[in-house]
């Protein structure tokens, strides 16, 4: 029996999982490690906690399967998209790796539109306009403020790619990671050097670009002892998180759309064509289905919303243990009626990217009155970020592409309020996998591929992925949200300005 390895080097945690050619898991582990924020809307972390993750459960996860280490064909990697590891000539880093959260880097992404002749001109050589998670601005910002560290630059690597350096030592991503970084012509599926150029940087910073199927090397005599395997396993393209989470829910067919809730929000389409959004308000990139695309709308603290209404907010809720903060809050959600009686919530807790492009937006409650309870507030915290990956979905739906079935993932596919919330919230009927792992399950299945276990990533999804459950909206409550989205969504240009005050008072 031939088997894989999938591993995720996410931004609280790296996970591993061991699937077999028929696709069963046989055995995971995860590892966590922590997130720097030396300043409001900074975050980074250091690549060696991610290395030591990916040993540390590699290595258990072997230990649990006790499958032979010859037995380990093939391993894909994902990662958090679009952050930046910076190397010297000798591959030691040079300093923390820069986030996909990370907002410091404005100034830079209007000195990349300025250079590219303008927005549309920027979306048209590499379908994206320029934001401040993206790779790209975090290279001119290492350049602008810290010179010292930018004259010792020989390589930028996205985080999985940096794992793949110490396991094979190559230099080398794939297309679907490689289209967050700005760098790439997506239309071409290779690095734009008319924009490299323009920046006036060079293209030998950066790594090669293949397909996420593709074979990029072999485990290292070093890397292969660490991690308890063999110098004949392959190390394959794999994705980017968001397309590797895509792969893992099937979503590599028209029609199909993922909806993820984690730390972050995504509305993940698949294209067979490259579209693009004219005014750049959602992502178009390389899919990890060799000659295909996908369309993306992210919002960048979704379940992390939740996660600072229940840990920060309502952290000692009295006479509930820490274990069962999340299950008390939304029992008390549940209890509220939809639409959490005309209160609003904006999850723009550390800026927005999907449709605002704005590092400044900020979160708050609209619409509060003395009627309301602490089970309303956290309804309308669930409901803003339903009503935010809503915003991706309308735009999607305005370009003509079909979308005939939605599939839930991520922590707001486990909770069946929150599942019925999207059924209603989007109006449409929303789907749950048998099994569902994630991007590391997405890249166990592109090594599969790779090691020639199937013909291609569709056959694979075919064989392995199966919707287990739906959940069907209710008219009730779709008509309420269809009052309220219009009211939800202008207040973002309401209040765009006061926003942009606050966050300069908060950055002084």
């Amino acid at each position: 029996m031939n088997y894989y390895l999938g591993i995720d080097v996410g931004t609280s945690g790296t996970k591993t999982l061991l699937i077999d050619a028929a696709g069963a898991v046989i055995a995971e582990a995860d590892a966590e490690y922590p997130m720097h924020q030396p300043k409001p809307g900074w975050t980074e972390q250091d690549p060696e906690d991610w290395w030591k993750a990916t040993v540390k459960t590699v290595r258990a996860v072997i230990k649990k399967s006790k499958v032979k280490p010859d037995q380990v064909k093939a391993i894909g990697l994902s990662g958090q998209m679009h952050g930046s590891v910076f190397l010297d000539k000798n591959d030691n880093v040079i300093r923390n790796a820069l986030l996909w959260n990370d907002q410091r880097t404005s100034a830079e992404c209007d000195e990349i539109t300025a250079a590219a002749g303008g927005r549309k001109g920027l979306i048209k050589m590499v379908a994206n306009p320029a934001l401040t998670g993206f790779q790209a601005p975090k290279v001119l910002w290492l350049r602008n403020n810290e010179k010292r560290n930018f004259d010792k630059l020989a390589k930028v690597l996205l985080p999985k790619d940096d794992i793949r350096r110490r396991l094979t030592g190559g230099y080398v991503t794939e297309v679907s990671d490689a289209s967050g970084t700005l760098f790439l012509d997506v239309v071409k599926r290779k690095w734009s050097t008319k924009l490299i150029g323009k920046l006036g940087l060079d293209a030998d910073l950066l790594p090669e670009v293949v397909e996420s199927d593709q074979v990029t090397g072999t485990l290292t005599a070093e890397a292969a002892k660490k991690l308890g395997l063999t110098t004949d396993c392959k190390v394959v393209g794999g994705a980017g998180d968001c397309a590797a989470g895509a792969v893992g829910n099937g979503v590599v067919k028209s029609g199909v759309l993922s909806t993820s809730i984690g730390t972050s929000g995504v509305m993940f389409v698949h294209s067979d064509q490259p579209q693009y959004d004219a005014d750049g308000r959602l992502h178009t990139f390389c899919h990890a289905v060799n000659g295909k695309w996908h369309m993306m709308g992210v919002n960048l603290t979704s379940g992390g919303s939740l996660q600072w209404w229940v840990d920060s907010v309502l952290r000692g809720l009295a006479g509930v243990p820490d274990a069962k903060r999340y299950e008390a809050a939304t029992a008390e959600a549940a209890a509220v009626v939809a639409g959490s009686d005309g209160l609003l919530f904006l999850p723009y807790l550390n800026g927005e990217r999907t449709p605002h492009a704005d590092p400044n937006a900020r979160g708050s409650f609209v619409g509060m009155n003395l009627t309301h309870t602490r089970g309303h507030m956290t309804r309308s915290v669930m409901e803003g970020i339903t009503f935010a990956l809503r915003d991706s979905l309308e735009i999607i739906t305005s370009m003509g592409v079909p979308v005939r079935q939605v599939r839930a993932s991520g922590g707001g596919s486990k909770n069946p309020m929150w599942r019925q919330m999207q059924a209603d919230v989007f109006g449409k009927k929303v789907t749950t996998l048998a099994v569902e792992q994630g991007p590391a399950f997405g890249v166990a299945l592109l090594a599969a591929v790779g090691d020639g276990a199937y013909k291609s990533i569709e056959q694979a999804c075919a064989a392995t992925i199966k919707v287990a459950d739906e959940t069907k909206a209710d008219r009730a409550a779709v008509k309420k949200y269809d009052q309220l989205f219009p009211i939800y969504r202008d207040l973002y240009g309401q209040l765009k300005e006061s926003m942009g005050q606050l966050a300069k008072y908060q950055a002084s």
